[in-house]
């Protein structure tokens, strides 16, 4: 199932437009504007102090759950990754550097999984917002599919323990931080 799923990513899914678009997409520096708008909206609702407290949280909980997936997880699972994988050489479209030999889990996923859950658990509110978070990590990890770096069992995983760590480390960042944490409601108030 993975390999036909990572083929209908890789080759059926192929376009110019895509092959131009998806490398950029996928680039962590892409978001970096994304990331400052995030916080300059952050520091004009709650401040610098409070705003600072999730800033680390979502620094520590990115630390985390990246070390996890690249020291622990991806040598001892030793999954090679599509671009690797003797057994398809010749046949992955590879848009960009293959990087390291192991794939399982994606980093990318990992990362983006859990600023998407720390943000949706804590700061961003409505579902609108939530699901747009969601479609975001879950859009960058399948562009790694397309890109010809990652299965989808890859991606998969890695929100898997992207979305574990956030859920943890908010609960810890709310345990710290007490009434200085930025807390979403857990439903609209009642007039």
């Amino acid at each position: 199932m993975d390999q036909i799923l990572f083929d209908f990513f890789n080759h059926q899914l192929a376009s110019p437009f895509l092959d131009a678009v998806l490398p950029i997409y996928r680039e962590k520096t892409t978001w970096i504007p994304l990331y400052l708008l995030f916080l300059f909206f952050l520091v004009r609702t709650y401040g610098w102090r409070r705003s600072l407290y999730l800033i680390l949280c979502i620094a520590a909980v990115i630390a985390i759950a990246d070390q996890l997936a690249a020291t622990l997880l991806k040598p001892w699972v030793g999954r090679l990754r599509p671009c690797a994988e003797p057994s398809l050489a010749g046949r992955v479209r590879e848009l960009v550097s293959c990087g390291g030999a192991y794939g399982f889990p994606s980093n990318h996923a990992t990362n983006h999984f859990a600023v998407a859950v720390v943000l949706s658990l804590t700061w961003v509110r409505g579902t609108v917002g939530r699901l747009a978070l969601f479609l975001w990590a879950t859009s960058i990890g399948l562009a790694q599919v397309y890109v010809g770096k990652h299965y989808p069992s890859d991606v998969l995983a890695g929100a898997f323990l992207g979305t574990a760590v956030a859920i943890i480390g908010v609960m810890v960042y709310y345990r710290l931080v007490g009434r200085l944490a930025i807390r979403t409601p857990l439903r609209p108030p009642i007039n």
